[in-house]
């Protein structure tokens, strides 16, 4: 791990002063301390018409880079606390340790309006968390726009925007996903959360269009392998956004994901908001038990895909 150390001098005589920046480099290679695997679990379930799946994994050593490994042998399942009635068993991918799946058939996951419990029995424990599925605003249309001139700038960027109207009625929470050309937008600036029409609690954004922070963050960030004056978005590219329902402590949750991976780096990473643990709302029923981490969210789903094929007026 490479940790650079900014020291600053200020030398000051009585007649004049003058300011002069030291920086120096020294590479360390820290010894972390062991710490207990805990049960990791993934569990973004939806009522689209596709497999549902559960993921369960470990938490693994800092440095790790490997993919972490799936954990085997649980029982998991996802009841509908409304209607008291409906279980929905998720079942293991013998294929893929630690996936466990549901796969409509005539009828899709959930209801709007109605609780889910998830509960997950591994090794003699139970763990469980509770989920609401929330309503979903249509989208209405997805438009393009072009900043840069054709005849004094060579630098024509194009944008995005998708357009939709949050239903009346305050405490409506969404995650707006974005896939460009088949590639899900996943960077942490990339993540695009909404309360009501607006970005946070107390906006008074409720019962009207989604603001413009909102509309535009389905632009995608340029990678890394692209310059500054790349285009985001070009002629011929698609676009597809989705408008996923989210509890409130799953908008919590997320919003505490995108402050602790979108960091500066850098000197600046001395001014950013300390690294933390991120909220779950899992627990085992036991609270002397074994400890997880993880999310539980059910989603009512809208979305619509076009095609960048000329630019609006919007």
């Amino acid at each position: 791990m490479r940790i650079k150390r900014h020291i600053w001098f200020f030398l000051a005589t009585g007649l004049a002063g003058a300011g002069f920046l030291f920086s120096c480099e020294k590479v360390i290679n820290p010894t972390l301390q062991p710490a207990t695997p805990v049960l990791v679990v993934d569990a973004w379930i939806n009522n689209k018409t596709e497999k549902q799946i559960v993921l369960l994994t470990m938490t693994q050593p800092y440095f790790d880079s490997s993919l972490p490994a799936g954990v085997s042998g649980a029982a998991v399942s996802v009841q509908d606390v409304t209607d008291g009635v409906t279980v929905y068993h998720f079942t293991e991918n013998p294929s893929v340790h630690g996936s466990y799946e549901w796969t409509p058939s005539s009828v899709n996951f959930g209801t709007i309006g109605h609780q889910y419990k998830l509960t997950i029995l591994l090794n003699g424990e139970t763990f469980v968390a509770s989920s609401y599925i929330g309503r979903v605003p249509a989208v209405d249309s997805i438009t393009f726009s072009q900043q840069g001139n054709n005849s004094n700038s060579k630098t024509i960027k194009y944008y995005g925007q998708f357009w939709a109207t949050d239903p009346k009625g305050p405490g409506d929470t969404y995650w707006i996903k974005t896939t460009k050309n088949d590639t899900l937008l996943t960077l942490p600036g990339e993540i695009n959360i909404a309360y009501d029409a607006g970005t946070s609690i107390g906006g008074d954004a409720d019962g009207v269009v989604f603001i413009s922070p909102v509309r535009r963050k389905i632009t995608p960030r340029l990678s890394s392998n692209q310059a500054s004056t790349d285009s985001p978005l070009i002629l011929g590219d698609s676009v597809y956004v989705e408008i996923n329902s989210i509890s409130l402590a799953a908008f919590n949750f997320l919003g505490q994901v995108i402050t602790q991976t979108n960091r500066p780096g850098g000197f600046g990473q001395l001014f950013s908001t300390p690294l933390a643990n991120v909220s779950s709302n899992l627990s085992n029923v036991n609270p002397s038990g074994s400890p997880i981490v993880g999310f539980f969210n059910t989603a009512a789903v809208s979305g619509r895909g076009v095609r960048f094929k000329k630019v609006s007026n919007n």
